[in-house]
């Protein structure tokens, strides 16, 4: 052992991570704010002297980055293998570290009786703060070894932080936040859907009872992964606390031949002292330098026109043509023609797998409504569900056998739709040779709303084995195989909304639908929780119907334009509803949005503390000279008058002008603040410390405030 330095240290901007080697396996020692040079590993080891219990073992099983049974643990183990012999009790032995650069390293241990490899291979990226991890199991033996459970590194939390933030919901109100205290035993949430899931996000954050938006500690965890997971928070009887999170794998479905490897979904987790916006912060730099391309990043974001909401399956190429005209005028930049397109599809119960243009409803193919949208000045993006079938299509009439299915139990009923087998090699083959033809045919198409809408009930593929594993690694594989051929086309991972937004899928598409609901009340909660861990940009946001489809609401274009504008901005409702007010305001937002829309896609979220009547946020940008505000009044307010609202992510030393930009001409019934501070200087300090007293409101109200730095 005695070859291996006693510690690895990982160094960020603001964190540090400390990894003790002096075990028969490596285990995190410290995880946290960055240490000076003054704090030595032996320090640190010296002061976490623990002493034998009664009625105890004399010296603990570590927290090791995969606590082993093999090494005593008695919590959650890291690994669950077993074969016919005595794999289940896995230990292992740290035979090797390789550090590729500063910020990375890679530890290999080996049982060698159990012929099993164990490699942690664990990077901080170094200008946001994040830590990659992941584990990757290898038999090194001669017979396969079955695995049930392979988590990625288990990262050991401190006491003090004794809260679990989880992230739940459902379709249509997805990344609702819930907060309890940490309990002796384990806090674990599964997600068996075959996708993301809107129920269960894979991600969670732990904090204590003075963490806020803008203050104190907390931890960030997300699974970069499209399956099925399970998270664990844990508390062991001895006072030790850990975060675990890996892929859920069902009975059987993983087994390693000899040579063979698994690798862990990556896990990304983040510290932050400066509260949960802190951690966002954090998260929101990774995915801007790690995720998004660098051509997705130079270009502005368009602003969207979506069909769905607006006419559904009513396709008629005149209709839809006008519709573009309208859109563009209001000052949409591309147009996305949902689903309803191809063949045989008048509704959600035929056509899906059939992925050629239903002649009868376009006589002429897509082409004269493609070139009509480029005429108005928009680009052309087209709706796919590449991983779906309908029973009722060509494509399930030649090939049944080609759905997810197990034996002799009946499908469950969902939307009218199957699963296609995607570990069948011939089923992707015929998914990328139909949706390629399309962007062949139409090269102006250069974008793809990407659908998957039911959960993988029975999903066994034609060899009767569980398939998610497979199958989402099929899909990432698909999508990857698409874009390389068509390097021009962008995609949005859309799955009833948010059942598929995670870093797994980020990685190979460039856009995330947040919600089916467009219901702007709804949205400032929904998209409040994802921006925990997405920046605004790659957040769908549109302005839908007066009316919302969903909830039923009735909420004025002003404030459902207000919370669309914060993110990656859309429409998607039937323009002809419009009043000519509506038309009117929809069209100076906009305007506003692709102003400012540099700023609110690259610049720091702060979201400010609620009191329960409002939703309230800023966006400021990386040298404190700019920032957009939003007040989102939601109730009534408790007293006669609002409180104040404490700015927040300026500097102090800095003088800026505030100034209303929207609603354009806000009128009320007697002199409010608003007419006193247009344009007026105010230092930084005295808009986050003293605060401004806001006006009274109607609920369901939106202002954005604009600050602009006095030099």
């Amino acid at each position: 052992m005695s070859h291996h330095p006693q510690f690895v240290l990982l160094n960020g901007q603001h964190t540090s991570l400390v990894i003790d080697c002096n075990n028969k396996t490596p285990a995190i020692l410290y995880f946290g704010k960055k240490l000076s040079s003054k704090t030595t590993y032996d320090m640190m080891k010296q002061l976490s002297t623990r002493q034998e219990a009664k009625c105890s073992v004399v010296i603990e099983a570590p927290i090791s980055l995969s606590p082993l049974m093999g090494e005593g643990f008695t919590g959650a183990p890291g690994i669950e293998v077993f074969d016919n012999n005595m794999a289940w009790s896995i230990g292992g032995t740290l035979t090797s570290i390789t550090q590729p650069s500063a910020n990375e390293v890679i530890f290999e241990s080996i049982d060698s009786l159990r012929s099993l490899s164990v490699k942690h291979h664990l990077t901080l990226h170094p200008h946001s703060d994040v830590l990659s991890a992941t584990t990757e199991l290898t038999n090194l033996g001669n017979d396969a070894v079955n695995v049930n459970w392979c988590a990625a590194p288990t990262i050991p939390m401190p006491l003090h932080i004794d809260q679990i933030m989880s992230f739940e919901g459902r379709w249509s109100n997805e990344f609702q936040r819930k907060s309890f205290d940490m309990f002796l035993g384990s806090f674990v949430r599964e997600n068996r859907k075959g996708k993301t899931s809107h129920d269960n996000f894979p991600g969670m954050v732990m904090h204590n009872k003075l963490t806020h938006e803008q203050g104190g500690e907390c931890y960030g965890f997300h699974l970069g992964w499209s399956g099925n997971h399970k998270m664990r928070a844990e508390l062991l009887a001895e006072g030790r606390s850990y975060a675990q999170l890996g892929e859920l794998l069902m009975p059987g479905e993983l087994a390693l031949a000899p040579n063979e490897s698994y690798t862990s979904p990556t896990l990304y987790t983040a510290y932050s002292n400066q509260g949960f916006s802190g951690l966002s912060h954090n998260f929101h730099q990774f995915v801007r330098q790690s995720l998004i391309t660098d051509k997705v990043r130079q270009k502005p974001r368009p602003v969207h026109y979506n069909t769905w909401e607006g006419i559904y399956f009513d396709h008629d190429v005149a209709v839809l043509q006008s519709l573009a005209t309208q859109a563009a005028d209001i000052g949409a930049e591309r147009f996305v023609l949902d689903d309803g397109w191809f063949k045989g599809r008048r509704g959600d119960f035929a056509g899906l797998g059939d992925w050629t243009v239903d002649r009868e409803i376009y006589p002429d193919g897509l082409q004269p409504l493609i070139d009509h949208v480029n005429k108005v000045g928009m680009e052309f993006g087209l709706w796919f569900e590449p991983e779906m079938v309908n029973p009722d299509s060509d494509l399930y009439r030649k090939h049944p056998e080609w759905a997810l299915q197990t034996a002799g139990n009946e499908q469950l009923k969902f939307r009218k739709q199957l699963v296609l087998d995607m570990t069948n090699p011939a089923v992707t083959d015929y998914l990328f040779n139909a949706i390629n033809d399309i962007l062949v045919e139409y090269p102006q198409i250069v974008y793809i709303k990407w659908d998957m809408n039911r959960d993988l009930n029975h999903a066994g593929n034609l060899a009767g084995k569980p398939a998610v594993h497979q199958q989402t690694l099929a899909a990432y594989a698909l999508i990857e195989r698409l874009k390389q051929a068509n390097s021009h086309v962008e995609i949005e991972s859309c799955s009833s909304g948010g059942a598929r937004v995670d870093y797994g899928v980020l990685r190979y598409t460039d856009r995330v639908w947040t919600s089916d609901s467009n219901d702007a009340l709804d949205r400032l909660t929904i998209q409040r929780g994802c921006s925990f861990f997405f920046p605004a940009e790659v957040m769908g946001a549109h302005v839908g119907p007066r009316d919302c489809h969903i909830t039923g609401r009735n909420i004025s274009i002003a404030m459902r334009a207000a919370v669309a504008f914060f993110g990656h901005m859309g429409i998607e409702m039937d323009p002809r509803e419009l009043t000519d007010d509506e038309r009117q305001q929809l069209k100076q937002i906009i305007k506003l949005h692709k102003q400012h829309r540099q700023l609110i896609h690259s610049g720091k979220l702060v979201r400010l503390n609620t009191d329960g009547d409002s939703i309230n946020f800023g966006i400021v940008n990386a040298n404190q000279s700019q920032g957009l505000f939003a007040y989102n009044s939601v109730k009534e307010t408790q007293r006669t008058n609002p409180p104040k609202y404490h700015f927040s992510g300026l500097d102090a030393d800095k003088n800026y002008t505030l100034s209303l930009v929207w609603p354009a001409g806000f009128s009320f019934y007697s002199q409010s603040i608003l007419s006193v501070i247009e344009n007026q200087t105010f230092s930084g300090e005295a808009l986050m410390t003293f605060g401004m007293q806001l006006p009274i409101t109607f609920p369901q109200t939106s202002l954005i405030f604009k600050l602009n730095e006095v030099k």
